[in-house]
């Protein structure tokens, strides 16, 4: 029976060759063709991968670049007002903001494991659950944060900042108070559209959005003489904008299967949807604020005032640079994250590879523009030719700084996808705050390196993380994530989530197995 099937089989592949090539078309590959080309397959699957990555990492550069541009076009307007305003606004946007904005994301982020691994496993019906449960736990998170905008003044007060611009500081942070809730619904409702790869209207949104924010100011500030008071209000609304706009996207019948309207099951399992959020949180926080701390301790070397300027003016490179390589973080977990949930062990590990590479080669672009431009792109932020001379000496680490971030955040979005936040926060902890600062506490400041030592501290504790990060990587047993994936999947909200060792302990695990 078995040859007559094989007969019959081979005779009906002959019939269908012969009627194609009658008919003057291509034949399509049997299984017993033996000429396929390994290399055309490959450079085959380099190209769809590549075209899955960048339809999810150039809209979501962009829209980090218009995002974060709000608070620039702020600090435009504000400029002119006066440099009491500016400080009071820059100090409020860098201190207060940036602190709350990494909180509020690193929040968020829980929902690129669960819901990118939802996608994968075809469980749309949980998305919108998933997208209510961190909203719930986003806000509530803002009300416990409002006190620092309420005592911005007193806390400024406390770290010996000047009492003028401490008190301007303070009444702006109460005004910008919407704007903080504004993030809690922001950052779980781009999740959700991350996800499914709908990120071209959240991009539009933005953009529009900004071009509106300009005019506001402009109205504001400008013709009507409103001040801080104007500023506020503009950054308030348009926020607000960005997020109303997003969610009437949402609700508005273009989710049939993942938004399913407001359900009661988002108030269940709340305990382990916090835990993951918390590790997210913590995990990107502890990256945030290490850049912060590294700028305090240039602050205290003596006579600091032109070593702050030049590495301000540096990280303010650096900062822009970024958003490049985080929309490439947001492909890549969005990546991971589906082809885990849909049992794709190896398209999860493929798509890794290429994520890795094509930000690297950006990054090497990057490093060398740098280099090559380090006695001109300081002119663009100063003209004070002391700041100018510091900061070209700094080229080179600003240079390395950027080559291993372009490699070092696509590690967090796989860490993100596959649900390792609780592992990547410790060894943050490790390589950052008992690595990194201490030993560029020990060059910067008893062996006399200043602000090259600080920095070089930096990069030791980057590069650690980076070569554990890429070990852990190269390491893991996707097979095996995807069967953690399916887990949580399975778990979908009814009861707590699948807390396994990948999910806690993730590349601790990973390492052990090994």
């Amino acid at each position: 029976m078995k040859n007559k099937h094989s007969q019959k089989q081979k005779q009906e592949q002959e019939q269908e060759l012969h009627l194609l090539l009658q008919n003057n078309m291509e034949p399509k590959s049997f299984d017993i063709e033996p000429h396929q080309n390994p290399t055309k397959s490959l450079k085959a699957k380099t190209w769809d991968e590549s075209k899955k990555m960048w339809e999810i990492a150039a809209p979501a550069i962009l829209a980090t670049v218009a995002q974060f541009s709000i608070g620039v076009v702020t600090i435009a307007f504000v400029g002119h007002l006066g440099e009491l305003e500016l400080a009071a606004v820059s100090i409020v946007q860098n201190v207060l903001e940036g602190f709350v904005y990494g909180i509020m994301l690193g929040m968020g982020s829980a929902l690129e494991t669960l819901c990118g691994q939802a996608v994968g496993g075809g469980r749309y019906e949980m998305l919108g659950i998933y997208m209510q449960r961190s909203c719930i736990i986003t806000l509530v998170t803002a009300l416990f944060l409002t006190p620092l905008y309420i005592f911005t003044s007193p806390i400024l007060k406390l770290l010996r900042q000047k009492h003028e611009i401490a008190d301007l500081a303070g009444k702006y942070a109460q005004w910008v108070i919407p704007q903080l809730f504004a993030y809690a619904v922001n950052f779980p409702v781009q999740k959700f559209l991350q996800a499914q790869s709908k990120i071209w209207v959240m991009t539009v949104i933005s953009v529009a959005v900004l071009g509106f924010h300009v005019v506001l100011n402009w109205i504001l500030i400008t013709k009507l003489d409103k001040g801080l008071a104007g500023a506020a209000v503009a950054e308030n609304v348009s926020w607000w904008l960005v997020v109303l706009a997003q969610v009437i996207y949402v609700v508005a019948g273009f989710f049939p299967e993942s938004w399913t309207g407001f359900s009661m099951s988002a108030f269940k399992s709340l305990l382990g949807f916090v835990k993951l959020s918390l590790a997210s949180a913590v995990m990107l926080c502890l990256e945030l604020w290490y850049y912060t701390i590294v700028i305090l301790m240039v602050g205290w070397l003596k006579n600091p005032e032109i070593a702050v300027d030049a590495i301000s003016i540096c990280m303010n490179v650096e900062l822009w640079i970024l958003m490049i390589t985080l929309g490439f973080n947001a492909a890549i977990s969005v990546r991971v994250g589906n082809e885990l949930g849909a049992n794709n062990p190896e398209a999860a590990k493929f798509a890794v590879t290429v994520a890795v590479v094509t930000s690297t080669i950006l990054g090497s672009i990057f490093t060398i523009a740098v280099i090559a431009t380090q006695n001109s792109f300081p002119k663009l932020f100063s003209s004070n030719k002391e700041v100018i001379n510091e900061t070209s000496k700094l080229a080179y680490f600003l240079a390395a700084t950027i080559f291993l971030n372009s490699i070092q955040p696509i590690l967090h979005g796989v860490a993100v996808g596959a649900g390792w936040q609780v592992s990547v926060a410790v060894i943050n902890v490790v390589c950052y705050y008992l690595f990194g600062l201490p030993f560029g506490a020990l060059l910067g400041y008893k062996l006399g390196f200043g602000v090259k030592g600080i920095w070089l501290g930096m990069l030791a504790g980057c590069l650690l993380q980076t070569v554990i990060l890429s070990i852990n990587v190269l390491r893991t047993k996707w097979s095996q994530e995807a069967l953690y994936a399916e887990e949580r999947i399975k778990s979908h909200g009814t009861s707590a989530l699948a807390q396994n060792g990948s999910a806690e302990n993730g590349l601790v695990t990973n390492s052990q197995q090994h």
